[in-house]
């Protein structure tokens, strides 16, 4: 039996083995149907909500981004830039926080991780300068990348094959109904507070967070399954990962997805906005009900996986995307307006729902599940990596059209397409 099996545990194993953990407790679900789905929810419902953390920390401050550049008397340039920083915290946040979960166990830094997230949240919402503010959105995203990596980690520790697929999907079901709330939220907050409170109530979000994951769930990573500490333990633990050709593929290919995503979170509010005259709630509104999409897609992603294996699946998302991708830039360039670009817009981010629970499980399969931190870790690194380097080249094309962003956008689109043809195609067997 490899690794990979004989260290897959499905929930329900877990939850009816003794130990000094949450799962003991959950002892009910053995012959009570009913009991084990109630748990099962309450894991789907507080995992996604952890994997949250970075649409909250992205999408629900970007209508505030022009007050911020107002307010803190700095250029729009600079202000996209405390969005670069916290997506660079979230990427390198996750490749330390992973390989100590595989280490520690993931309920101790998780906790800890939330606290530090909530702290830095105020202290964002006081920033004098927009210098300070770059440093505190480093920190805010570097402590929120924790949520991700780790709830990842926590599904990988639960679940194999098509179930994980199934888990992953509904996480990101949750995870996509927070780009649907969080920017109309942040709009909404702007009428009768300013930026300040945005950041007030990611640290309320934060303080939620940490009481339901502390009372929620407990430790699913016993302790003869971790993995050695250390600096050159993880660096060979990175580089095993790296050397996994279906881990990398799967890894590079979501990671152009993400990019043209990242394109899109930062330059649409300026786009929308500055460019064709929407007022923050309307862009808000609009940016929901693209994510409504993501969501949707991403549920029907849950419901198609014990038809159709995730291989499939990604293929699908990964032509939609570019199709979308390359259809804007025409519609752009011909002068078209709205009419032509929200539309394609949707289907370019609904798209994402078929990529990204898909990518990630594929990736995540691939590996051994007692490094299944450093895998959620290193994958979400390159995925928040190459959007945060690459997404604010974008903006130095300037604010006063929209062809820079969605030339880019088409341009990752393609790269994903390219890498997952050359590097996430199955080996033939004769």
């Amino acid at each position: 039996m490899s690794s990979r099996d004989n260290s897959s545990t499905h929930y329900s194993d877990l939850a009816a083995r003794p130990s000094s953990s949450f799962a003991e407790s959950e002892s009910e679900v053995i012959g009570s149907k009913q009991a084990s789905m109630r748990v099962k929810l309450r894991y789907v419902l507080i995992l996604g909500g952890l994997t949250a953390f970075a649409p909250l920390s992205t999408d629900m401050y970007l209508p505030s981004l022009p007050s911020v550049s107002h307010d803190l008397s700095a250029s729009m340039a600079l202000t996209q830039i405390t969005l670069t920083a916290c997506i660079l915290g979230l990427a390198f946040g996750q490749v330390v926080i992973g390989p100590i979960s595989d280490a520690r166990g993931r309920r101790g830094p998780l906790l800890l991780s939330i606290t530090i997230y909530t702290l830095t949240s105020l202290l964002c919402a006081i920033a004098p300068s927009v210098t300070v503010l770059l440093l505190l959105r480093f920190m805010q995203g570097f402590a929120g990348a924790a949520g991700i990596v780790i709830a990842l980690a926590i599904a990988r520790d639960l679940y194999a094959d098509q179930a994980l697929t199934r888990c992953i999907s509904l996480l990101m079901t949750v995870n996509f109904l927070a780009p649907i709330i969080a920017p109309v939220l942040g709009g909404q907050l702007l009428t009768f507070t300013s930026w300040h409170g945005v950041f007030v109530t990611q640290a309320i979000l934060g303080g939620i967070a940490f009481l339901a994951f502390a009372l929620g769930i407990g430790e699913t990573l016993e302790p003869e399954r971790r993995q050695s500490s250390g600096i050159s333990a993880t660096w060979q633990a990175m580089r095993m990962l790296l050397a996994n050709r279906p881990f990398f593929g799967y890894a590079l290919s979501s990671s152009f997805a993400f990019a043209a995503a990242m394109v899109y979170i930062s330059m649409s509010p300026f786009a929308l906005e500055n460019i064709y005259g929407l007022s923050p709630q309307m862009f808000g509104l609009l940016f929901g009900v693209n994510a409504l999409g993501l969501a949707g897609m991403s549920q029907l992603n849950a419901r198609l996986i014990n038809r159709w294996p995730a291989q499939k699946l990604l293929s699908v998302g990964i032509a939609m995307l570019s199709l979308a991708a390359l259809a804007l830039l025409l519609v752009v360039l011909a002068g078209i307006g709205l009419s032509g670009i929200l539309p394609l817009l949707f289907v370019f981010v609904a798209s994402l729902g078929l990529i990204v629970p898909n990518a990630t499980a594929l990736a995540l399969a691939a590996t051994d599940t007692r490094t299944s931190g450093s895998a959620s870790g290193l994958l979400g690194m390159l995925q928040f990596a190459v959007g945060a380097v690459l997404a604010p080249l974008v903006g130095l094309g300037g604010t006063t059209t929209a062809i820079p962003m969605v030339a880019a956008i088409a341009a990752f689109g393609i790269a994903a397409l390219i890498a997952f043809l050359i590097l996430c195609q199955p080996a033939r067997t004769s």
